[in-house]
């Protein structure tokens, strides 16, 4: 029975059926993916004796919470390392990079990001703008860019130069608000052995979020020393109300743990408040969930460039992120395609997103975000600065057969605002 319970175009029906059918082997792989991944979380799960009285919390210091301690076992078990550091304290990825780089660095040390210039939210805490607040740059750790290489890709012929005197060699694996590629694993693999021919002391840390479950690997299980997250990006399912993680080798972790509670306290503190079943259920689902994405990012990329849109990734790339950056070429265009997205939105889906000055972006931005969780990247999104070459970032999808209808409001809101005509 084919009802239609949207407003869509005929003709738009007509393109996403020929983009669904065109990405037919591109599911299958990633289908392939979410089976091997979801399998390796359901082996940690077992492993490390998952059992129903970890989900009730504690309160107050938290100690003893045995919820807690396992979670960071089996979150290092899935990721292939020593430790790991899970928590709903972390309020957003960057909070969680910001507890990293202030756990592991000392006054005097250097950073050099290999991956160019970090995500927006993450300039202030490096002091690269802003009014300091207490960035590292205020605490006498220094931050250099090596840029990217023409195509894109980190710099591989000057890199074993660039460096030689950095305490921490930072690679953000996600592309960010640009349309640079993203990082492999494979590449994050060729950074870290170049690295560690260097100086094997260097700290290779890579921001993990978006990344998580994508491939059949991740970054600790190539050479990434520590790798860090948002739960309400993949690694939480859709189901994690909040948190985030650090993950990598025991020592740099604990390092980490004291800076995020107290030195001489570290792991052993930290109530739960019943927060451990949605973050022990939405790992659980995270694999299949970032399928579903993924699909999500597929189609919008099949579809998109049949209509000439420039899209990264291409619909039939390799991918290692949820994100499809799709160049939209003009402020009109872009917001009419965030505004589309949002209303296929299970939340909020009456509302108009509007560009607006968000705290901690450089340009105004546009978000469309209809989420269970609030700003929840793993939930069908679409967001973007308004600034050349207007590019819409979508990334999310609980399920595919919402974020089709996502994608198919998208375009839909585009063909009555006339930014596009189909034949």
């Amino acid at each position: 029975m084919n009802q239609s319970f949207f407003p869509v175009d005929p003709k738009i029906e007509s393109l996403i059926a020929r983009a669904e059918a065109k990405a037919s082997r591109q599911f299958a792989a990633i289908d392939e993916t979410a089976d091997y991944n979801a399998q390796k979380v359901l082996a940690a799960f077992i492993k490390h004796r998952v059992s129903e009285p970890m989900f009730a919390g504690t309160t107050g210091y938290g100690y003893n919470d045995m919820g807690r301690e396992t979670l960071d076992a089996v979150l290092a078990e899935v990721f292939g390392c020593e430790d790991a550091l899970i928590r709903h304290n972390f309020v957003s990825g960057t909070h969680a990079l910001t507890v990293a780089l202030f756990g592991v660095l000392r006054p005097g040390d250097r950073i050099l990001s290999i991956t160019g210039r970090p995500y927006d939210t993450l300039e202030e805490v490096v002091g690269l703008r802003g009014e300091g607040h207490g960035s590292l740059k205020e605490w006498g750790v220094s931050f250099e860019m090596l840029d990217l290489a023409e195509d894109g890709h980190i710099d591989w012929a000057r890199l074993p130069d660039a460096v030689k005197g950095a305490r921490v060699v930072y690679i953000q694996r996600s592309r960010g608000y640009s349309l640079r590629p993203s990082v492999t694993v494979a590449e994050i693999e060729r950074a870290a052995a170049l690295v560690k021919a260097v100086d094997p002391s260097i700290i290779l840390m890579v921001d993990n979020c978006y990344g998580e479950f994508v491939e059949q690997r991740e970054p600790t299980e190539a050479g990434a020393d520590l790798i860090v997250g948002s739960l309400i990006k993949n690694p939480g399912g859709g189901i994690a109300r909040t948190g985030g993680y650090i993950a990598g080798r025991q020592d740099l972790v604990e390092l980490c743990a004291h800076r995020l509670t107290a030195p001489g306290v570290g792991k052993e503190v930290g109530c739960t408040l019943g927060e451990s079943r949605n973050m022990f259920l939405g790992l659980f689902l995270a694999p299949t969930v970032v399928a579903a994405a993924l699909k999500t990012a597929v189609l919008a990329a099949a579809a998109c460039e049949e209509l000439g849109y420039a899209v990264t990734p291409r619909w039939d790339e390799p991918r290692t992120d949820i994100i499809q950056a799709v160049t939209l070429g003009d402020e009109a265009a872009l917001v009419a395609f965030c505004q589309g997205m949002q209303k296929g939105a299970p939340i909020d889906a009456y509302v108009t997103p509007e560009p607006w000055d968000m705290p901690g972006y450089e340009s105004p931005v546009i978000m469309a975000a209809g989420a269970f969780t609030m700003g929840a990247s793993i939930e069908l999104s679409a967001d973007a600065p308004i600034r050349p070459p207007y590019a819409a970032w979508m990334q999310g999808g609980l399920t595919y057969p919402s974020g089709k209808v996502g994608v198919k409001l998208a375009l839909q809101s585009m063909l009555e605002k006339k930014v596009f005509e189909l034949e």
